[in-house]
């Protein structure tokens, strides 16, 4: 790999921004595809893909064999609440390679004893969530049930475009939710990137069965293709 490229890779992976390398697999020329330039490339659909799958692979278009290096950041989890539902969603989603942090302002619940090994920010989330440098590639769940708490929250998880956002409740507790943050100033576009109930509807009544639902929700958000690519920041 040339300097050149590499430092462009490295400064790009360093801001948390995708990035593919293509090579000819041929004759081994490079270059470096940028997050912000996959729609007007050539290779749009698979460069695409590929980011979205999370893998790098080999492909042939146009009768050329390429091999295109995905680098993604690693998807992080912000959890919003240190309830029975985290205590069994925060290892979960670890042991699908996420980075997890639970914030939760009540230290009678966010205790190392309860979350083992998982990051905690005892704190409200206007003091917790601006230094955690939120981004896309973050997934968002907030379940306290605790207005003061979910919905300053939810209004930093917009802002910060994550790519996906969920919240606990029922139907008619979401709606409340929803004149709250509206009137708090979150846009019909923010509302409708909340997905709520959490997680599919697969029948769960446990906190762990409710955990895999919202695993599974964010994982589909996450690989599933979309009319818009969920993975390709408009940056």
């Amino acid at each position: 790999m040339k300097l050149a490229t590499l430092k462009q890779l490295n400064e790009e992976r360093a801001a948390r921004r995708p990035v593919i390398v293509v090579t000819d697999t041929a004759n081994g020329e490079q270059r470096l595809v940028k997050a912000k330039d996959f729609a007007a490339d050539p290779l749009a659909a698979e460069l695409s893909r590929q980011l979205r799958m999370g893998k790098s692979a080999n492909v042939e278009v146009g009768g050329k064999k390429l091999f295109l290096n995905v680098y993604a950041p690693t998807a992080r989890m912000v959890i919003i609440g240190a309830v029975h539902i985290s205590q069994a969603l925060a290892p979960l989603a670890r042991s699908l390679g996420y980075d997890v942090t639970v914030v939760d302002p009540r230290t009678a619940f966010a205790s190392p004893e309860r979350f083992p090994d998982v990051p905690l920010i005892a704190e409200w989330p206007d003091v917790a969530l601006p230094p955690l440098n939120i981004d896309h590639y973050t997934a968002f769940v907030a379940l306290t049930h605790d207005p003061k708490i979910d919905d300053p929250a939810l209004l930093h998880a917009f802002a910060r475009d994550c790519f996906y956002i969920g919240a606990l409740g029922s139907r008619k507790t979401h709606a409340k939710r929803c004149d709250r943050l509206k009137g708090q100033g979150a846009t019909d576009a923010d509302i409708a990137r909340i997905h709520a109930p959490v997680g599919l509807a697969i029948g769960a009544v446990s906190p762990s069965e409710i955990a895999v639902s919202i695993m599974a929700e964010i994982t589909a958000s996450l690989r599933m293709p979309k009319e818009k690519e969920a993975l390709v920041p408009p940056i």
